[in-house]
């Protein structure tokens, strides 16, 4: 297997922009990873590309658009999680020698599909989503739970949606610039107790793309390669909240794996992106990521460790809450996010001396039991 480096990085400003498609998104974030990583287009081999909603060959239809044509383009979905899929294709491709240089590409216009637009609806074979298991009723149940069990509070789970919206505001591609508190968080509209309007991610438009290359040849296009230490995607085994629905195994396997494949560690981590579709949701992947012991979350968010200027702050770019969700794009945004910290490029949000970070994303869920799939990054500088 050959190491793999980012070697180019790209995306859009988030946010609800109904004038501007699918293409034009997509577009934008490949030419800037293409100008970013120095290259000209006629330079990448091949592609994947992640798209949810209204999807069809849309990697063929945006790369078209910036010159690059006549070659294998994967299109992918995964939920929330096919942005990390993207990325898993382009990095064996690379890593197994198939091809040199891959660029994957995740994008979504949450406000111009019919389907989206709105509300997502449970698939008609989810029987208990027919049946009110929503994602936010299913995050409250385990905020419910969690609460019950280790004593967490609804002030400490508003203080996650506090926290990722002051980073927010340090970052020019966020959906959301705005301070809130936590009494405005919770007197914002309760959408499932105890989770309010203001501790749900927005729905969003916007792209991410990143350009992966062997690292013996990075430097031909870079000073500042970003080797990818670890690649890993896991799907659950459907049972997880029939045992015990504070913790998701399948979370904890790919975390384990993925230090394993990195040879580190929690304790060696940097800085970290992780899903926070929901605020509660934030408590739960300290723990399962291994940031902390079971239980411990709330304390490690109290503690400000979390927090830009603390022990492992934890999505600086603002998060799903702040720099809002376009589904399958923000798979790959969280690659870019690590590598623009470990590269000290940004800015304002910038993590000190930043040199290990990981990315998380998961995405979906199958019959309301276990979580559809998990992709884990780590990288380092």
């Amino acid at each position: 297997m050959r190491e793999v480096a980012v070697i180019g990085i790209g995306q859009s400003v988030f946010g609800k922009l109904p004038q501007r498609n699918v293409v034009e998104l997509g577009r934008e974030s490949v030419w800037t990873a293409l100008k970013d990583a120095n290259m000209s287009p006629k330079d990448v081999q091949f592609a994947y590309v992640s798209r949810l909603y209204d999807a069809m060959v849309t990697g063929q239809t945006i790369l078209k658009e910036v010159g690059i044509r006549e070659m294998e383009i994967v299109n992918v979905e995964n939920a929330c999680a096919g942005g990390s899929t993207a990325l898993l294709g382009v990095w064996r491709n690379i890593a197994l020698g198939v091809y040199d240089i891959g660029i994957a590409i995740g994008v979504e216009s949450m406000t111009t599909s019919p389907i989206a637009s709105k509300l997502i609806p449970p698939a008609k074979e989810d029987l208990e989503g027919q049946l009110g298991m929503t994602m936010p009723a299913l995050f409250a149940l385990m905020a419910r739970r969690h609460m019950e069990e280790y004593g967490t509070t609804v002030e400490q789970f508003a203080r996650v949606s506090v926290k990722n919206h002051h980073h927010g505001c340090l970052n020019p591609f966020s959906q959301y610039q705005k301070e809130f508190t936590v009494e405005d968080i919770l007197s914002s509209r309760m959408i499932c107790d105890p989770i309010t309007l203001l501790q749900c991610c927005p729905n969003t438009d916007g792209a991410a793309a990143v350009i992966m290359c062997p690292m013996d040849i990075a430097r031909r296009y870079t000073s500042k390669p970003i080797k990818v230490a670890a690649c890993v995607l896991k799907s659950g085994n459907y049972a997880y909240l029939q045992d015990d629905i504070t913790f998701c195994p399948t979370d904890y396997k790919a975390a384990m794996e993925a230090y394993e494949m990195a040879g580190l560690g929690p304790d060696d981590l940097d800085v970290v992106e992780l899903h926070d579709a929901f605020a509660p949701e934030e408590i739960f992947r300290y723990e399962e990521l291994g940031l902390c012991n079971r239980g411990e979350g709330a304390q490690l968010l109290n503690s400000g460790a979390t927090e830009l200027g603390g022990r492992i702050p934890v999505n600086p770019s603002g998060g799903l809450l702040s720099m809002g969700h376009p589904l399958s794009a923000s798979g790959v945004r969280v690659v870019v996010e690590i590598a623009r910290q470990l590269r000290g490029e940004a800015e304002a949000r910038q993590v000190a001396n930043a040199k290990t970070g990981l990315a998380h994303m998961m995405g979906g869920a199958v019959a309301g039991l276990d979580v559809g799939a998990v992709g884990i990054q780590i990288l380092t500088a």
